[in-house]
């Protein structure tokens, strides 16, 4: 058997921490890296752990390659010299507290939140994203906190770190596929419509060798080897019980 690579994400490294981004929990920050490219980083010495990060980069590259927004992820190199010269003591100690691979979200300037107000996405892309949310158990996108994004008249979808809740419990896969998900409260409920469509088109792309190609991307020290054939299990058993779970489609 042919082993799968691992830690394909490019790999860039952080030259200035710019300010840290305090509307979430994990306190992540702006940082500029050496490709000139500036980025959103959640690090992994943050409260949330490896998981939070193991969860963001399956979700967001499953996304991606369904059709979903989703802005490019990265590895971010953090030298510890970078968090030594930091002034606020929060900051610092998160930074020293992770030296090594940081997952960066490629910053997208002059993006607005999603509102629901004063702009209305495509219902396919609302749909494309409600599917994934409810395939991957997402339960951070409501009007609280949408997580979502208006840049360029385009819908973008971000932190996917509360996503995939399983890794945190581990009930049996069956179990995890019957799991409903509650559409009242996320941000994009009115599009519940789209969401049939969304799973006639999208369930058959879940496969086995595209979700291991997906949790590949996971760097070695995240997610051990022996563990990511559960992902891929998991993912697949719940995508196959879709006409149970998926509101709009079990009714």
């Amino acid at each position: 058997m042919v082993e799968v690579a691992v830690d394909t994400l490019r790999r860039v490294q952080a030259t200035r921490y710019v300010e840290p981004l305090r509307e979430g929990g994990s306190l992540p920050g702006l940082v500029e890296a050496d490709d000139l490219g500036t980025y959103v980083v959640k690090f992994r010495g943050a409260g949330q752990g490896v998981k939070a990060l193991v969860a963001e980069v399956i979700v967001g590259e499953l996304g991606r390659r369904l059709g979903v927004r989703v802005p490019e992820q990265v590895l971010v190199e953090m030298d510890p010299s970078i968090g030594r010269r930091e002034p606020d003591p929060e900051v610092q100690e998160l930074l020293l507290a992770s030296p090594g691979a940081n997952l960066g979200v490629d910053f997208l300037p002059r993006s607005l939140g999603y509102d629901g107000l004063a702009w209305r996405p495509d219902s396919d892309a609302a749909g494309r994203v409600l599917w994934l949310d409810a395939l991957t158990v997402n339960v951070d996108r409501s009007w609280r906190n949408p997580n979502l994004l208006v840049w360029h008249e385009q819908l973008w979808a971000i932190d996917h770190g509360a996503a995939l809740l399983f890794q945190h419990t581990w009930p049996g896969a069956e179990t995890f596929a019957l799991r409903p998900y509650p559409l009242t409260e996320h941000a994009l409920a009115p599009f519940w419509r789209s969401v049939a469509a969304a799973d006639a088109e999208l369930a058959a792309q879940v496969t086995s060798d595209l979700l291991e190609e997906v949790v590949a991307l996971v760097p070695r020290d995240w997610l051990a080897a022996d563990a990511r054939p559960t992902y891929v299990e998991y993912l697949l058993a719940r995508t196959a019980a879709s006409a149970t779970w998926l509101p709009g489609v079990a009714a």
